[in-house]
């Protein structure tokens, strides 16, 4: 599968992914041809809002990919509207790179 598409800077917002990720954390998000459970990724928000939501992978199963937020009492995710379809999926957010405080590698 080829991966299309550039590096994108994607700014957080709302308190879904807390404590992991702050409203106001700016994240550089990369194209990602292979997902796994665990990683954050930016996926286009399946109920059409044009908004990029930053969430979870909680499970890949063919197409469709299940995500979640790491603040369920917060986050509006996969346990709401369900699966989304893979090409939904932006990219896999790899760096914070503000604050600079907050600067560095987003793991598992």
């Amino acid at each position: 599968m080829a991966v299309r598409g550039r590096p994108r800077r994607v700014e957080v917002s709302g308190e879904s992914m807390q404590p992991t990720l702050e409203p106001g954390d700016r994240l550089v998000v990369v194209p990602s041809a292979h997902l796994r459970v665990g990683q954050v990724v930016a996926v286009a928000d399946p109920r059409g809002s044009g908004r990029l939501l930053v969430k979870r992978v909680g499970a890949v199963r063919g197409d469709q990919v299940e995500v979640q937020g790491d603040n369920p009492g917060a986050s509006t995710d996969s346990r709401h509207f369900g699966p989304v379809e893979r090409n939904k999926v932006v990219g896999t957010a790899l760096y914070r790179y503000f604050p600079p405080k907050r600067a560095g590698w987003i793991g598992e």
